[in-house]
């Protein structure tokens, strides 16, 4: 029976799943990577996760997304949020599978591909995609076809620059990317400095340390400084979702990622935020929620071989 294995590089985890050719996900299952000695040590256990779960005289593809630019042939020139640099994930594999079709594809492009196959994305042709993690990722499809760009940039929402007032570094050399102020880490750099600057009451500060969950949920509760952080946080990314509707103009945008799970309640503040910035059509693009969560990257990745 012919398989094929779908493979998503997080900042944390390398998660897997092993499909059928019509798209059925048979197994999955994730481990913790090893990023140390340049990423050397990963490929391997890519390797060895693949050998032990399946027959290679079953497996047909591997496809693998990446969190950073994939050029055309496949070449990777950096992975900002994982320090790795110069490389050619198609060509490492080839080495273990030498008989085996392999496909590379930015992890954001792999998760709008996925959730266009089987997830909120089946049945609109141009969608936009958006990550909502640790960074800030993205992707267009355009009359069903990826949007990749000359350079592996298209769909890179999360390094325009939108913050006019920041003053750091973003990990990709920019200064004001949307990264910086709308992944689950901006969303919690912002909040602590905003605290720093205020004595607001605010039940952000019974807690040592919090994350963009606990921003979100105090929030949803009715705290106005965590209402004013998420609102904040999201005009920024509205404002660079404008952006780019208005070179790509996708009927829907997808928001996936972690940050994603607060649900409709995010949803509402984007798109209220979203619609304030097009103003040269009464139509405006919908912005939904992902529904394959975290196993869109995996769905997408496997798609670019089972085509």
């Amino acid at each position: 029976m012919e398989k094929y294995v779908g493979v998503d590089v997080g900042g944390t985890n390398l998660k897997f799943g092993i499909f059928l050719s019509d798209g059925q996900l048979i197994k999955k299952w994730s481990i913790v990577t090893d990023y140390s000695d340049h990423g050397i040590h990963m490929w391997k256990q890519i390797c060895e996760e693949i050998n032990k779960n399946i027959e290679k005289k079953d497996l047909r593809g591997i496809g693998i997304g990446i969190p950073g630019p994939v050029l055309e042939n496949g070449f990777v020139e950096v992975c900002v949020n994982l320090d790795l640099h110069n490389f050619n994930p198609a060509s490492v594999l080839k080495e273990y599978f030498p008989d085996v079709e392999i496909a590379v594809v930015n992890d954001a492009n792999a998760a709008a591909l996925g959730e266009q196959w089987k997830g909120s994305g089946q049945g609109y042709r141009s969608i936009g995609m958006v990550t909502l993690g640790t960074g800030v990722g993205g992707a267009i499809i355009i009359d069903g076809k990826l949007c990749c760009g000359a350079n592996g940039l298209s769909g890179e929402i999360g390094h325009i620059r939108v913050n006019s007032d920041e003053k750091e570094e973003c990990t990709c050399g920019g200064v004001g990317c949307v990264d910086q102020i709308a992944s689950a880490t901006g969303i919690v750099r912002y909040a602590k400095k905003l605290l720093m600057e205020n004595d607001a009451e605010s039940s952000l500060r019974m807690k040592e340390e919090f994350t963009a969950e606990d921003v979100i949920n105090a929030a949803k509760a009715g705290d106005n400084v965590a209402e004013h952080i998420i609102n904040h946080c999201m005009k920024y990314l509205a404002k660079a979702l404008a952006a780019a509707a208005y070179i790509a103009d996708p009927e829907v945008f997808i928001i996936g990622g972690g940050v994603s799970n607060a649900g409709q309640y995010l949803i509402d503040i984007i798109q209220e935020s979203f619609n304030t910035y097009i103003t040269l059509s009464k139509k405006k693009a919908l912005i939904i929620k992902a529904s394959l969560g975290n196993d869109a990257g995996i769905y997408g990745a496997a798609k670019t071989v089972i085509g």
